[in-house]
């Protein structure tokens, strides 16, 4: 016969839950059994929710229906694989070859300035007394290689005036002729302005 009445109910439900503390079997086999419950309704879940999505396929946006086997769009056409290659890389531009111009006048002083100055060496002249006068038309690098010259050892005069070899925008060469050879000197404009950046004696 059924419980009808509160008390008995509760007198059930006392029963049921104290069956797993009466003995450590029996909580042993309560904890296994709900387990093993745990685990069944989560199977199940997991089939149910594999069923329903292998049911109803999915819908791109295109229209298309992408399948659940082959994960490959239906319907939709494949686009083709686009290869990008790298951009080249810009090529250093070349070091733009020096360009034939007249010759400036502001070098053409200086080259015959600096020679005047190279040839001033009277007897008993000394170095620093010679590079003195060459500084203002010598350049910072060729200065210091011009200490160990001693200007004893320098011509004195000159069998022509000087006069341009080559030209171009940012040089100079100029040649004079010596009693022991020929001078030859490069006048380059640099930013303190044209100055003799060297110079070599032929012959």
């Amino acid at each position: 016969m059924p419980i009808r009445t509160n008390r008995g109910r509760a007198a059930v439900y006392r029963r049921l839950w104290g069956w797993p503390l009466r003995s450590p079997r029996h909580l042993v086999m309560t904890i296994v059994g709900l387990a093993v419950v745990v685990v069944v309704v989560g199977v199940v879940a997991d089939r149910l929710a594999g069923s329903r999505s292998g049911a109803a396929p999915a819908t791109t946006a295109a229209g298309g229906q992408v399948g659940s086997d082959t994960g490959k769009q239906v319907g939709v056409l494949p686009s083709a694989a686009v290869t990008t290659s790298p951009l080249p890389t810009k090529a250093p531009s070349p070091t733009a070859a020096a360009t034939s111009a007249p010759v400036s006048p502001d070098a053409q002083l200086v080259a015959e300035s600096w020679l005047d100055a190279w040839l001033d060496h009277p007897p008993g002249t000394t170095n620093a007394k010679w590079l003195e006068g060459l500084k203002p038309w010598t350049s910072d690098e060729l200065l210091p290689t011009l200490q160990s010259v001693d200007p004893a050892n320098v011509p004195k005069e000159i069998k022509s005036p000087v006069k341009p070899s080559r030209s171009t925008t940012d040089s100079v060469d100029f040649e004079a002729d010596l009693e022991t050879g020929k001078l030859v000197l490069t006048v380059a404009k640099l930013p303190e302005g044209w100055r003799v950046h060297k110079y070599s004696r032929v012959g």
